[in-house]
């Protein structure tokens, strides 16, 4: 699937699951970043120093919150690091993209 089809999916899903608050989307789209920055390979390695201004959080206790429900809700796998030193590695997971032929609308199938 392209990216932007990718990115598209991902949207529709954040947007129907009522768990999700505007931190998870704000977070969700810094790794979207920071995934598109190492060309679409997963996993990618990641920082909370960086991750917090690009996604608007201040606090660490509702950064480690989001990631964490992100793993759990099936967005990412999270894997943390717990040195100050190394990187967290996160594994974006993809979506099946589908068209309704009907409609022209697209909708997400969980492939994972």
């Amino acid at each position: 699937m392209t990216q932007i089809n990718h990115l598209i999916v991902a949207y529709q899903k954040l947007q129907a699951d009522n768990r999700l608050r505007s931190a998870h989307v704000s977070l969700y789209m810094a790794l979207f970043n920071y995934w598109n920055l190492n060309k679409f390979e997963n996993p990618v390695t990641v920082r909370r120093r960086d991750l917090m201004p690009l996604s608007k959080i201040k606090s660490k206790a509702a950064y480690h919150k989001c990631i964490k429900e992100l793993d759990n809700f099936g967005y990412i796998k999270y894997l943390p690091s717990y040195n100050p030193f190394m990187k967290t590695t996160v594994t974006m997971n993809t979506f099946n993209l589908e068209e309704c032929p009907h409609c022209k609308q697209y909708y997400f199938i969980n492939k994972n």
